[in-house]
């Protein structure tokens, strides 16, 4: 009877320590994939010109102020706000303007890096700001000529900024941002 004991104990004691103790799951970010971006050149009938990815739709504003227009990416959730404005002894002002917005992320900002863009053939000079990190942009941008317009653009995410989750998709606005930059082009 001892030995019959010892035996169900050894033999419960074998399967109860063959469970597979919990490992951690490693971290990871979405594996979300998008198309290939087709561009096409479009005319707002503003004075300035630029390609944009086939997958942004354009509307107007919400604000309602002419030239000011709307890319949104439904696929994404999101969009990129683009306002103009025509310099009028006013550089100085949306200058100054279009540096502090990117400030206004450094609180939830893990980091903020501007680019300076000069294409002197396109006559267009300006910043790219990149954000990294939980901000409500990630990405913004201003454009000019110096002398007679001023273009700006912001990119956000319809949902609380969470940035592990929006990675790929802010990679992915981010080059189509880069992209408006280098086709602009002001209309007279």
């Amino acid at each position: 009877m001892k030995k019959l004991i010892l035996a169900i104990i050894g033999i419960l004691s074998v399967c109860i320590s063959c469970k597979n103790d919990p490992q951690p799951k490693p971290k990871a970010f979405l594996s979300l994939e998008y198309p290939s971006a087709q561009y096409k050149r479009i005319d707002f009938g503003c004075p300035y010109s630029f390609e944009i990815n086939s997958l942004a739709e354009v509307s107007p504003s919400r604000n309602r102020i002419p030239c000011w227009i709307d890319l949104n990416y439904r696929s994404m959730n999101g969009v990129v706000f683009i306002t103009y404005q025509p310099v009028k002894n006013n550089l100085d002002s949306l200058l100054m303007d279009a540096q502090k917005l990117p400030l206004q992320h450094t609180i939830k900002a893990d980091v903020i890096e501007g680019d300076v863009y000069t294409n002197e053939f396109n006559e267009t000079y300006g910043i790219f700001y990149e954000v990294d990190g939980d901000a409500a942009s990630q990405a913004q941008f201003y454009l000019t000529d110096s002398t007679d317009h001023f273009l700006t653009g912001s990119v956000y995410f319809n949902s609380l900024p969470n940035f592990d989750s929006i990675v790929p998709a802010a990679e992915y606005l981010k080059k189509d941002v880069r992209h408006m930059m280098e086709t602009l082009r002001w209309e007279e």
